[in-house]
């Protein structure tokens, strides 16, 4: 990353570029990410807008955390491993995003170190303030250039307060004196809890909150209150005249059925207006297809579906939520609810009982032993009964082991990230064999593949080539293609040059698919990923 200052001007329009901070108090885990992405989302018709995501921890990116204790990661077409609201900037944003869209401390001090090993600080004394936050503010700055944005959306993670977030509110605020006040505005997300031993939403939390930013020299322009259910008029009040602002720039964050919702709920509460206002951004108007998608989503189906999620790390949602936001984008598009069921495979479960009322079946992504052998009867269980299925990555990897155990007669088949086995039915990439480091360096990113024509998946897609997004190390063994074909395994979908499989399917089931891709992180509530989407048909039909 450069040091120039390329800030100021958007190549689009030829008007100063719009800087719209979001920052976050009281509580970690309140949506920030959610609640910049509804903001950005009623830009986005408009207007090129670029989210920022900032986080304070040291890990270069969130590729080698435990899904339990971070939620999913988010793989871009770059390759990138990203926090999972880059999930919510695309999906709202209808923009393809960038690893450099995330900063890291860990990230921002490498490069930093860098910097000063080649010896680019002239032998000064480099420190947090100013090198740092000059750091931070030029990286922003260049990425407004470079992305010719009209809006840049800068959500910095965590609770303000805590140190690991400081040099990013600090460099906000620096921020404000270079760009021009008209050119800026600062929104907090804050909680305000309602106890019930005395039934009325408690400001003080907030009020402390802001009062901790304006210490910091930020003032916000707007407050959103994350709670239960809207403010009443007078707890607006209270928390305006504290924060210092009108009451109409208290907004109610209340709970939701849908996170669709957030954006048509800032806008009935005045956003647009206060957003052009702050901003000079005119025009704004909600996206209609938008409010009619989101009005399926949420209405009273009579239709109700059964999904059956199969994975080892149930026990947090989060670790699925890209997959989970793809069922919600079939459920607007087939006006149909679902209803989720999930199956922890690294327990002992009665398959038979656990699958009573499921109409469908997905099996996701995951990686190591743990779970295997629950995940593969899982699968054969799908395939015995003819019950829709989706597997996803590891997913396919599944299908194949069980397929080759108990069709093509290969009794000991596993992948050798398991165990060692006669048949390796799934084997590490070759040029993963030398990896000792973790961490960006498993097939990522986006990758094309060439589809069967005649196929389910070919229909699905409707054309020949397509791309998605990958997260692995292991891939369908070469040696393995002709026994897995003869026995009837179709392979859908190759790499270009026909070494990798991409998709498979059982022609002889009602939807039997897999694909060793993340078809889910490119699903958005308009244009639901086509493999879920032939699932949910599927099931609706059953």
């Amino acid at each position: 990353m450069g040091e120039s200052h390329a800030g100021g001007k958007s190549k689009t329009s030829k008007r100063p570029v719009k800087w719209i901070i979001v920052t976050g108090g009281v509580l970690s885990g309140l949506g920030k990410g959610v609640a910049a992405a509804a903001i950005g989302q009623l830009l986005a018709p408009k207007y090129r807008v670029i989210p920022v995501k900032c986080d304070g921890y040291l890990n270069v990116d969130p590729g080698t955390m435990n899904p339990i204790e971070h939620g999913e990661v988010f793989v871009l077409d770059d390759g990138g491993e990203v926090d999972m609201d880059f999930g919510h900037y695309e999906r709202f944003l209808k923009v393809t995003c960038s690893f450099e869209w995330n900063l890291t401390m860990g990230k921002v001090y490498e490069r930093i170190r860098e910097k000063e090993r080649k010896g680019d600080y002239l032998g000064k004394t480099v420190q947090l303030i100013p090198h740092v936050t000059e750091f931070i503010k030029d990286w922003w700055k260049t990425i407004a250039k470079d992305e010719k944005a009209d809006v840049m959306l800068l959500e910095v993670g965590g609770t303000v307060g805590d140190i690991e977030n400081e040099l990013y509110i600090e460099a906000a605020r620096q921020l404000n004196q270079e760009v021009g006040r008209e050119n800026i505005m600062y929104v907090h997300l804050t909680y305000v809890p309602k106890p019930e031993h005395v039934n009325e939403h408690k400001t003080k939390p907030t009020q402390q909150s802001v009062g901790m930013l304006r210490h910091r020299g930020i003032l916000p322009e707007i407050i959103l209150a994350r709670c239960h259910e809207p403010l009443a008029e007078k707890e607006q009040k209270k928390i305006a005249i504290f924060a210092d602002v009108k009451p109409d720039r208290v907004f109610s964050a209340q709970d939701v059925e849908s996170i669709y919702e957030i954006p048509i709920n800032f806008a009935e509460q005045g956003m647009l207006t206060i957003i052009n206002e702050e901003l000079g951004l005119n025009g704004l108007k909600q996206d209609s297809a938008w409010k009619k998608s989101v009005d399926r989503l949420t209405a009273d189906h009579l239709k109700r579906i059964t999904i059956a999620i199969a994975g080892k790390y149930t026990r947090l949602e989060d670790s699925y939520a890209s997959i989970i936001e793809a069922l919600h984008h079939c459920e607007a598009a087939f006006n149909v609810g679902i209803d989720l069921k999930w199956l922890e495979t690294s327990e002992e479960h009665d398959l038979a009982k656990d699958m009573e009322g499921v109409h469908g079946v997905i099996v996701p992504g995951g990686f190591g032993s743990r779970g295997v052998e629950g995940k593969i009867a899982t699968v054969k269980y799908c395939r015995e009964n003819d019950i829709p299925f989706l597997g996803i990555c590891y997913g396919l990897q599944m299908a194949i082991i069980e397929f080759a155990r108990n069709i093509c007669s290969l009794k000991d088949a596993n992948s050798t990230e398991v165990k060692k086995v006669k048949h390796p039915v799934v084997d590490i990439l070759p040029e993963q064999k030398q990896v000792t480091k973790k961490g960006g360096t498993m097939r990522l990113g986006a990758y094309p593949a060439v589809l069967k024509k005649g196929t389910a998946i070919h229909k699905l897609y409707g054309k020949d080539e397509v791309s998605e997004r990958h997260r692995h190390r292991y891939e369908v063994n070469p040696e393995y293609h002709e026994i897995l074909e003869k026995h009837g395994m179709v392979f859908s979908g190759v790499s270009p040059d026909g070494t990798l499989v991409e998709f498979i399917e059982n022609p002889k089931l009602k939807y039997f698919v897999a694909t060793q891709a993340h078809p889910e992180l490119k699903s958005s509530l308009l244009k639901p990923a086509p493999l879920f989407y032939g699932l949910i048909k599927a099931c609706v039909k059953k």
